[in-house]
């Protein structure tokens, strides 16, 4: 009887059981779960639910696309100044500065007047093959008028653009000739070039000028290389100047080439990124060339690591002016929409460890963007002294100081040469006067100037034509006042900007390369330290340092 009894209240006091467990277990989940739970909705859970209620309840209709467009770039930039936030719309143009190669119809072009003209037509090209010319006015995209306000640079690129072999009319008006001529180009593949000027400077030195370091940066290295070694070249010079940066791998790579074995040629290291060394690993072909490396204030990112690794490996000889000072390495995430963010994971450290990145307070981006001005205005630009270094001492692999605190100071300084600007200077470039008229020019002359081939017979024909009186009249036409004693204080700074554009226009960008190098300082110190076989450093004492830039002074 005891034994039937127990068994008919078992299930009576299983329910029991179980009910007391459900109370108990809502006990804690509500006391200990729920202070996890308030952690999150005092974060992105906050942000989501402020969206909703904006979305149900504001009082006029509201895009939360928009707004959450607008949103994310604010909250990136309280963290670092190279966090990015990038729409879908943006992501392709953004990804193509750095790819090899883009879809489109190969030509360059700019907008004047509401209209845009071929500037020039890349060669065996879709444009150039479908018959377009340099100097055509676009007005009609596939059958539509393509003139007015409507014409952008955004707008342009999203008509002209498109998958490879799709189809696209292009209507121009072409000078001397009568009506729209339309023409039917098949979109091809364009390629990016980040090696904008390969040639020899002078019997025994090479220079390369590289523009950002891309997916195809290192091949282009490669293919460069391989073409000054049919001219024999035995110095190098590489060119970084306003290079700004791209692809850490293609430093590494372009960096090797020049090192030998098991040289540390850069290392990044963060919060949640544990460090990393990128080592050399002794096949560079160019491991024992003389080689200067060119810098300034505009050579950012995987420019200072290259830049670094010769620096502190004493392998290169720096000349210049302090780099930007950009060392963040960003990982780049995509959200299920396209957009994307760019999310600074960890920092650059050279060879001898110091960090690329200049200093930085959070959330302020405007100092931060203003700190090339304030470079300018603080003279350092023009002075060497006037560097201030703000991190520590560091020591290159002989021993030579370097220091941390931002960018890569050079071996040697070369300051900008201001003596001619004047304020006539200053109103023609940045009003854009000289670039609409050395544009109108080309195209008002392109039949004589067609007969040039070659950069210095072009060259040569120019500073015969008065190119600096005509452009005064042409300005004063605009607006710009006339001032004789500037222009002639100025004469030669505005002929060599004329000049160029003209050659740009009508060469290609190799050949404006080499007219600006014609009377370069920084090329000039560089041949100079060719000229010394003194491209790789020696550790110097404090006298010869004094007495070397006594002499540097003197020769300024």
């Amino acid at each position: 009887m005891e034994k039937i009894k127990t068994n008919r209240w078992t299930p009576m006091i299983m329910a029991i059981c179980v009910i007391a467990g459900i109370i108990i277990g809502s006990f804690f989940t509500s006391h200990f779960s729920g202070n996890r739970l308030s952690i999150i909705n005092s974060g992105s859970n906050r942000l989501n639910n402020l969206l909703h209620i904006i979305d149900d309840q504001y009082v006029d209709e509201v895009n939360v696309d928009s707004l959450v467009d607008l949103a994310i770039p604010q909250i990136l930039s309280d963290l670092d100044p190279h966090s990015t936030y990038i729409p879908a719309k943006d992501v392709q143009a953004a990804e193509d500065d750095l790819k090899g190669s883009f879809s489109g119809v190969g030509i360059e072009f700019t907008i004047r007047e509401d209209t845009i003209h071929v500037q020039n037509v890349i060669d065996n090209g879709p444009s150039e093959r479908a018959g377009i010319l340099a100097g055509d006015k676009i007005v009609a995209i596939d059958g539509k008028p393509f003139v007015g306000k409507v014409v952008t640079n955004s707008e342009a690129m999203k008509r002209l653009k498109g998958p490879k072999d799709t189809k696209v009319k292009i209507g121009v008006v072409r000078y001397g000739s009568k009506g729209i001529k339309t023409f039917e180009v098949t979109r091809g593949e364009i390629p990016q070039k980040s090696i904008s000027s390969t040639y020899m400077l002078d019997d025994n030195t090479g220079y390369i000028r590289i523009k950002n370091f891309g997916e195809t940066t290192y091949p282009e290295l490669l293919v460069a290389l391989a073409k000054l070694s049919e001219s024999g070249f035995k110095n190098l010079i590489i060119d970084l100047r306003d290079n700004t940066g791209g692809y850490l791998q293609s430093a590494v790579q372009i960096a090797n080439e020049f090192l030998p074995k098991n040289k540390l040629i850069v290392y990044t290291q963060g919060r949640k990124s544990p460090r990393k060394d990128y080592q050399s690993d002794g096949n560079g072909s160019y491991q024992k060339l003389p080689l200067v490396v060119l810098i300034n204030e505009g050579s950012a990112s995987a420019a200072e690591i290259f830049a670094g690794a010769m620096q502190d490996n004493d392998r290169a000889t720096i000349i210049g002016r302090r780099s930007f000072g950009k060392g963040l390495v960003q990982q780049q995430i995509q959200f299920p929409d396209g957009s994307l963010i760019r999310l600074t994971v960890a920092r650059y450290y050279t060879p001898s460890g110091r960090c690329i990145q200049k200093p930085y307070e959070p959330g302020d981006e405007q100092d931060y963007a203003q700190d090339l001005l304030n470079r300018y205005q603080h003279g350092e630009f023009f002075s060497q002294d006037s560097i201030k270094h703000r991190g520590p001492a560091y020591h290159t692999s002989i021993g030579r100081v370097v220091y941390g605190g931002g960018g890569i100071t050079p071996d040697i300084f070369v300051p900008e040469d201001t003596s001619d600007v004047t304020s006539y200077y200053k109103q023609a470039a940045m009003s854009g006067l000289i670039l609409q008229y050395a544009f109108t020019y080309t195209d008002n002359n392109r039949p004589k100037l067609n007969n040039f081939s070659e950069m210095m017979e072009l060259s040569d024909y120019l500073e015969k034509q008065g190119l600096v009186d005509q452009f005064a009249s042409y300005a004063e036409q605009r607006g710009l006042k006339r001032r004789n004693l500037l222009i002639q204080k100025s004469y030669h700074l505005l002929d060599r900007y004329i000049n160029s554009r003209i050659i740009y226009n009508m060469l290609d960008e190799n050949a404006w390369n080499q007219y600006l190098n014609l009377d370069d300082p920084v090329i000039r110190k560089a041949q100079q330290v060719f000229a010394t076989d003194s491209s790789f450093p020696k550790l110097t004492t404090p006298t010869e340092t004094k007495s070397t830039a006594k002499s540097q002074k003197k020769m300024k």
